[in-house]
């Protein structure tokens, strides 16, 4: 099947940001786009050749779906997997591979790839339920001790699912639900490495970046490239996302978050097996987006080059706290104003607190103004409602 085709059909199962900022990508090329998302309204709604809306947990939905498709990829990692599989056993094209996708899906099967691979990771361990956690910390018979971070082994996003454990008090208030407990890292800096990977095994990666997370909400508030570190460091946190890459066998996009500790070790925190927020800054500061390359590499195109043409720090935009309702984005046009930045916005209506909603990118020659450019754009624009 020829790529740049007119009948090429490629499906994207989720229909959410990602997506939408993926087909943006797809206008280059000559190929037909199919969305499958739970949501009516969803972002990508508005981008596609065709929307279809059915739950991507549900084996039909998926394998009829991809069926009516020559490639399909995704979006979010919630999706049925014996679907995928069934696809690709019939010879369908699914990047990245369910057989990658059973290792990331969950969070705790994650944590054991990396040990059996010689990953460096944090110490951790698995809990089948709450009620196990905390028998296990009432007997002391847990080697992870207070405080440490709780992690719901599926269904997590955007901070939900994580939690940080500082008594036995902050144990009761969790779901009952399969769980690890990992130990908390002493760390300096949270870093993140995109790999890009397609099945001819050509494989790049973009610069290391640096995050600046929200204190309570534990999203993203910055992403600034190229992280400021040392080069040493940034080389090693390229090899260990290349080595993670490497026994993943992906296709596609791999972002592996990392923590640089106090004695600047590496060690890999976890990983998206898709376009991923730590490379948005990509569409405005880099030779090739994050979007483009994922599309190039499922498509077994030659990959894009993945260095920055300029200083970029990517802002999140997320729903205000104390606003629920049909979305306002208050102060854009002030933003707009700023020399170097470019605002996204997403397509939901609904805002709510701590809703991702857009991001916006600054780029700048130099990176101390750039930072305090994003700063300034963190507290002018406001997502809020019509009504509190």
């Amino acid at each position: 099947m020829n790529y740049f085709s007119s009948d090429f059909k490629l499906g994207i199962l989720g229909g959410g940001q990602l997506g939408k900022m993926l087909l943006a990508e797809t206008r280059k090329f000559d190929i037909q786009t199919y969305i499958l998302d739970p949501s009516d309204e969803a972002p990508c709604k508005i981008g596609c050749n065709k929307f279809f809306q059915g739950d991507l947990m549900d084996f039909q939905s998926v394998y009829d779906f991809g069926k009516q498709v020559d490639v399909l990829t995704f979006e979010i990692e919630l999706v049925n997997l014996d679907a995928l599989e069934k696809l690709e056993s019939e010879g369908k094209k699914v990047y990245p591979s369910p057989k990658t996708l059973k290792l990331i899906q969950n969070k705790g099967v994650q944590k054991d790839f990396y040990v059996k691979n010689n990953i460096p990771t944090a110490r951790f361990e698995k809990f089948s339920s709450l009620q196990n956690l905390k028998s296990a910390i009432n007997i002391q018979q847990s080697t992870i001790h207070f405080p440490f971070v709780w992690k719901c082994t599926e269904f997590g996003y955007d901070g939900n699912g994580v939690k940080i454990i500082r008594s036995i008090e902050d144990v009761d208030n969790l779901p009952n639900v399969e769980c690890i407990a990992e130990e908390m890292v002493d760390f300096k800096n949270e870093l993140a490495v995109i790999v890009c990977r397609n099945p001819s095994g050509e494989i790049k990666t973009y610069p290391v970046v640096e995050m600046e997370f929200h204190p309570e909400a534990n999203q993203v508030e910055y992403v600034i490239c190229p992280a400021r570190i040392d080069e040493n460091v940034a080389q090693t946190a390229q090899e260990i996302a290349l080595k993670v890459s490497e026994k993943f066998h992906h296709v596609g996009l791999l972002a592996v978050e990392m923590f640089q500790t106090k004695n600047d070790e590496i060690i890999v925190n976890e990983i998206a097996p898709r376009p991923h927020n730590s490379g948005h800054y990509s569409i405005e500061a880099s030779y090739t987006s994050q979007f483009e390359n994922h599309l190039r590499a499922i498509l077994n195109l030659p990959l894009g080059n993945t260095a920055s043409k300029v200083v970029g720090i990517m802002v999140n935009l997320v729903g205000a706290e104390g606003f629920s309702g049909n979305v306002v984005y208050e102060n854009i046009e002030k933003i707009m104003a700023m020399e170097g930045v470019t605002p996204h916005i997403y397509g939901k209506k609904q805002t709510r607190p701590f809703r991702k909603m857009g991001h916006v990118t600054i780029v700048n020659e130099d990176i101390n103004e750039a930072r305090r450019i994003a700063e300034i754009v963190k507290n002018t624009i406001r997502v809020i409602s019509d009504t509190n």
